[in-house]
């Protein structure tokens, strides 16, 4: 019985080895696929056994993270920024970064990327705060540079480098974009007429100087009168134009001169003669006036004095009757 027993054993055993073999060989293409892990050229896999970092490659059943080395943009969501003159904006950015430790950015920070935004963004605002609208529109290549310079200073512990920072765009409010645009415009129209101003004054000077250079020369005139006929005659129209020679015309513009001085002459004393009449026709009706005055005066003065002297006439007469009836009086007694 116990040889039947061993038999049966090894003759199980026989078979469990059997099948062992059999399912090693038919998983073995599949379990290749498992055992083995292919990294790519722009990877880098950290490994770890037990937990603990492994230098030299694998050597046995580990575990292992896997690390991207290209280059990672990051567009930085628009961020209400508070300027330095009270002024607020909004502002967003780009950053380029890339991981240049891998063992680092995996063993010193729970995640390196997720960390990079963060910081990318508080230190737009920190730098945004910190200077005026002016700076902030005219200086963003110097904002750029100094942001990346914190950015690169601060995330180098955790194996990452931040290679550029770009300002996309400043958004400003509305009133103050309506205020600033009034200010522009207002300067341009300044430039415009300074230039327009210095414009004139070159022009001026060179007819001046063109009209002595005429005034030299009486041919260059003449010269200059066909070259405007040419220029005129180029002109697809239907204008005739008779050039005469100016000197033809001379004796009658002198004529003209002449007689419109003596015209003038004439008529300046006629005005002069015009106005010493106005002033005597004045003065007789100022005169007369005064005459007519003068008589009213007078017949006032007589018509005063004729009132005051009746009164005296009357007192005269009441004395004289009171005096004859005294005397009758007297008389009768």
């Amino acid at each position: 019985e116990d040889d039947v027993s061993d038999d049966k054993a090894s003759t199980c055993g026989t078979v469990l080895i059997f099948l062992s073999v059999v399912l090693v060989i038919l998983t073995l293409p599949f379990s290749l696929f498992v055992c083995f892990k292919v990294v790519q050229e722009y990877e880098r896999a950290v490994i770890f056994r037990l937990g603990r970092l492994m230098q030299g490659g694998a050597k046995g059943p580990d575990s292992y993270a896997r690390v991207d080395l290209r280059t990672r943009t990051y567009d930085v969501p628009p961020q209400e920024v508070l300027t330095k003159d009270s002024v607020t904006v909004s502002v967003d950015a780009v950053v380029y970064y890339r991981v240049s430790n891998a063992t680092v950015s995996i063993a010193n920070v729970e995640n390196a990327h997720h960390s990079t935004r963060l910081l990318a963004q508080t230190t737009l605002r920190n730098t945004m705060g910190t200077r005026h609208l002016h700076e902030i529109l005219s200086e963003r290549v110097s904002i750029s540079g100094t942001m990346q310079l914190q950015l690169d200073e601060a995330t180098d512990a955790w194996g990452i480098k931040v290679e550029r920072v770009e300002i996309k765009d400043v958004r400003l409010p509305v009133q103050l974009q309506r205020a600033m645009a009034a200010e522009a415009e207002a300067a341009r129209e300044a430039r415009a007429k300074v230039i327009a101003a210095e414009g004139e004054q070159k022009a001026s000077r060179a007819l001046r100087e063109a009209s002595e250079v005429i005034g030299d020369s009486p041919a260059a005139l003449q010269l200059r009168y066909l070259q405007t006929l040419s220029a005129i005659s180029a002109e697809k129209n239907s204008t005739i134009v008779f050039p005469l020679p100016i000197d033809l015309i001379t004796y009658f513009l002198k004529t003209n001169d002449a007689q419109t001085q003596k015209n003038a002459k004439a008529a300046a004393a006629a005005m002069a003669q015009q106005e010493k009449n106005e002033q005597q026709e004045e003065q007789r009706k100022q005169q007369e006036q005064q005459k007519k005055q003068q008589q009213k005066q007078a017949k006032s003065a007589t018509v005063l004095y004729s009132d005051v002297k009746q009164p005296a006439k009357t007192q005269e007469s009441t004395i004289a009757v009171a005096t004859l009836s005294e005397h009758q009086q007297s008389t009768a007694m």
